[in-house]
Order: C-alpha cells, then structure tokens, then sequence
C-alpha cells in the first residue's frame, strides 16, 4: 500500500486493502489530487472526487460527485472509449466499503469512475522527463486534436460561453485568488508581478474581444478537453492517447479551441521544451487550418499558467508545503508576456530541395524564439477550399497554380505572416520564393514590424531533386504537388539571390 497520511478519510483507508478489489489485486497505489483519489488496484482504476466545494467546482454532495462521475465518462469516452468503462456505486460503510459488484448489497456512500490502467511510463510528462518525447508524437497529438475539436459540440449562440466578458471573468479571478492564497507570505513583490500579468490581460483583452466574438460566432466554441497537460497524455501503442476531460465546471470546458491548446503548449515550455513548443503550436494551427489560433495563443497560455499557478496554491495549502511550483508558473507567464525579438525568414529553392525538411528543424531547434511556420502548399490548398493533402491533378500554370493564383497565395501568406509578427511571433515562410518581387516585398514586410529579416536556402542537385520528387509523388503524403514537369518550369523561372540577399542567407 501506499499514500497513507495522518488525515486520510477512513473510506480511503479501507480501500487501500487488496481484498475490496474484485478479481486479482496484489497490491492497492493511491494517487491523490488536490479535487480527487485514484485507486490503482490490479487491472482497474477507480477515480472517487474528493467532498471539496472550491471557487471553480463542488463536490460536497452525493449526488453533485454521481453527476460528476457521469460526466467524466461521457466527456472522456469521446477520446478514449478503451479506457473510460463505467461508473460504480460503493456501498456499506466509510470504515467498511463495498463495491456494486455482483452480490453486493448496502446503501450507497459515494461513486467512482472505473477506467482500464495502462502504463504509467507512457505518461507524456514522463516521457518528456526520460527526454523521449519526439516531435511525431507531437504530430499525432496535434492530428488528433484537430480532428476532435472539429467534432465537439459547438457553443449555441445565445449561450454565455466564449462570449468576451465569460472569456475573461476567469482570468481576473486567477489574479484575485492568487493574491488571497499566497498573502501574506510571498509579500509585495510577488502582489506586484500579478498586477503587472493582470493589467496585461486586461490591454490584451481590449485589443482581441472583436475577435473572441467573431470566433464565437464562426463555431471555434467547443466543448473541449479543458485540461490538457502532459500528464493527461499517454502513449499507448505507440499513439498518443488523451483522458481526464474536465468534467467539474462548463465554463471551463467550453471553451475557444485556441485556450485548450494553450495547456500542452505551456506545458511544453515549462518541461523546458521551447523547439517542441513552437513543433506543437504548428502542427495544431497546420492540421486545423485555423491561423487566428496564433493571435490568441500568448494570451490564453498566460491564462493557464496562473490557472496552474492556482492549482498548486491550492495543493500548497492542503499539503502545507512550499510556494516554489507557484512561482515557477508565474514566472513562466512572465516569460511569456515579456517582448521577444521578432524575426521573418524564408526559404528560396525549387522543389525538393528540401525547404520543409529544413523548417522542420529550424522549427524544432530549442534555440529558436516563439516561431510558427506558413507552408505555401498548405496554405494554397486551403485559400482554394482543399485539404492540404488534396490532389488536384492540375498542370503546370493551370487549376491553383496560374500566375493569378501564385500572386493570391503569396498575398495571404504575407497577410498572415504580418498577423502573426504583431501578435509577437517571429514566422518561417516555406515557399519557393523563386522571384524577387516576393522577396522584397516579404523583406518590406520585416522592416515594417521591425522583424530581422533572414533566408534559407537548402541546396540540391538536379538528380536529388528529381529523386525525392518522384518519390513524394508515389508516397502522395505531402501537400506538395510538384512533378517534374513543374521542376522544369521552376529552374526556367528561377531568379537567384542577388549579391545583396546573400547577406540574409543563413547557413
């Protein structure tokens, strides 16, 4: 057994032995947070809610943890049905309880969520630990997410969620709490650092409520996760696998798709994965489609780390410890809020040169700023109204590649580029880039913000390129419709980097 404490419920207590279990239990681990215990018991955990009535939640009755646990298993079956199996009643006594298995008999006391173990080392923030967590894993998560919030439930109009003032109601009371739980004995320097993360909330808030309506209105209002940090990923099989929904409080849960990708991202950087941060941040917004994302991202990662600030405040409090994982989120929504030199670069090279391969780790580099990527094939696709793997079959100068569509494409990439540098994200452009005009107008665009101004410009020779080419044409995996016929016409219309342009060029 394990977790036993001095002020353990005597229910608890008693389920800690391995005879209370159905089938068979050698041996009954308890984890314990700050709003419930989980009982590791053979095969099974059972979740019970802890009796606590707190600012964002209330478990102090019966029939408040019954709804509760019901609520669990519909949110989280959404995602993972293999794991989330029932909800058991547990009958008899506090100091003599008994599951609602076959046979059993008694009044109920409280009610548990019964889910299928697995394997606690696939935890993504063990795995993160271990220095295991890979950027496909990224990429599989941010899949999996886009697809599932693309089929949540959509906020009704005339409901208080996402509306601006419901958005940042929440975030002031983070503040409030946080002054209230850490007074007096952080003292005023600790009161003026959340002052100063309040009042840029506030400027913050000022600036997007148009926005936070209009993506009400456009369905990006979901019933969500709500709590997706590492340690509610896991790794089964080799796919990354998302459990614990929010289930407490629907202010919480529904919620703008942007908010909840805001929990991993931030839990990305405080695992001190900045290069990871930036690959997951750009695989979601690639994978949904949705560029505003990157307007919101810095203002909902604040917003959860003081929602994990208060979470260990609370623990702190229950557990009479110290206020370090406080200030560490704190000072990590510092971090974020404070300016960070912008940058724009881009890639310059024919097909297959290897632009993506290269931005891919440039993205993924933990040396690199906050940075997100625009692939000119993804986002060609999408101003057209495809999916980005779409195949259009169209020939060379024909379907969405006429020189019309080629000066609409590289308008809205410059378009959104601009976007996001004002929203403080320094931006990686992949696109070929094969004519000056392109680059000077991006170059422009850089000098406008105040951005530096940098190129990439990955070389091949001709038989590499035909190579992965006709190779990325068999495979038909890649947003990217070159063939060779389109190499041809792009070595025809290459325009090289002027002596001028090599001073950008980085190696």
């Amino acid at each position: 057994m394990s977790g036993m404490k001095p002020t353990q419920p005597p229910m608890i207590t008693a389920l800690l032995a391995p005879q209370r279990y159905p089938g068979e239990v050698a041996r009954v681990e308890l984890v314990e947070t700050h709003i419930s215990w989980v009982l590791l018991a053979g095969d099974f955990a059972y979740k019970l809610k802890k009796p606590v009535k707190l600012p964002f939640l209330d478990f102090s009755t019966l029939a408040l943890r019954h709804q509760a646990c019901l609520d669990e298993l519909r949110l989280n079956r959404r995602l993972a049905p293999e794991i989330y199996l029932d909800v058991l009643p547990l009958l008899g006594t506090p100091q003599g309880p008994q599951w609602a298995t076959a046979g059993a008999a008694g009044e109920v006391i409280d009610y548990a969520v019964r889910m299928r173990r697995f394997d606690e080392a696939g935890r993504l923030d063990r795995v993160c630990q271990r220095g295991e967590l890979r950027p496909a894993h990224l990429s599989d998560l941010a899949a999996t997410l886009a697809a599932f919030h693309a089929a949540a439930a959509s906020a009704p109009p005339d409901s208080r969620f996402g509306e601006p003032a419901q958005v940042l109601a929440p975030m002031l009371d983070n503040v409030t709490d946080l002054q209230r739980m850490l007074h007096p004995n952080a003292g005023d320097e600790v009161a003026l650092r959340l002052a100063r993360l309040e009042a840029w909330t506030q400027s913050q808030f000022t600036q997007l409520a148009p926005l936070l309506r209009t993506r009400k209105r456009d369905g990006r209002v979901r019933e969500c996760h709500g709590d997706l940090h590492l340690a509610n990923l896991v790794l089964i099989h080799g796919r990354v696998r998302l459990f614990d929904c929010l289930e407490f409080n629907e202010d919480l849960r529904w919620i703008d798709v942007t908010s909840d990708i805001a929990f991993t991202y931030i839990d990305l950087l405080e695992h001190a994965q900045p290069g990871l941060a930036n690959w997951f941040a750009d695989q979601v917004i690639s994978h949904s489609g949705d560029d505003q994302a990157a307007l919101l991202l810095r203002f909902y990662a604040v917003y959860r780390c003081l929602v994990r600030a208060k979470v260990a405040a609370i623990r702190a409090n229950q557990r009479h410890t110290d206020t370090a994982e406080v200030l560490a989120d704190i000072a990590l929504a510092e971090r974020l809020v404070a300016p960070q030199p912008l940058q724009l670069t881009l890639t310059h090279g024919l097909a297959g040169c290897g632009k993506t391969w290269l931005t891919d780790r440039w993205l993924q580099s933990d040396t690199q700023p906050p940075t997100l990527r625009l692939r000119a094939d993804v986002q060609r696709k999408r101003l057209f109204g495809l999916a980005p793997n779409a195949r259009t079959g169209a020939g060379v100068n024909a379907g969405i590649y006429t020189p019309e569509a080629h000066a609409l494409t590289y308008a809205h990439l410059r378009e959104v580029a601009a976007s996001w540098l004002r929203a403080g994200w320094s931006v990686i452009v992949d696109a070929t880039f094969l004519r000056r005009t392109d680059r000077d107008a991006f170059h422009a665009l850089a000098q406008d913000v105040g951005a530096g101004f940098a190129i990439l410009a990955p070389q091949a020779t001709p038989e590499q390129l035909r190579q992965r080419i006709s190779s990325r044409q068999t495979q038909g995996q890649d947003a990217s419709e070159a063939t060779l016929a389109v190499l041809a016409q792009q070595q025809r219309e290459l325009e090289p980097l002027g002596v001028d342009e090599l001073l950008w060029v980085r190696r």
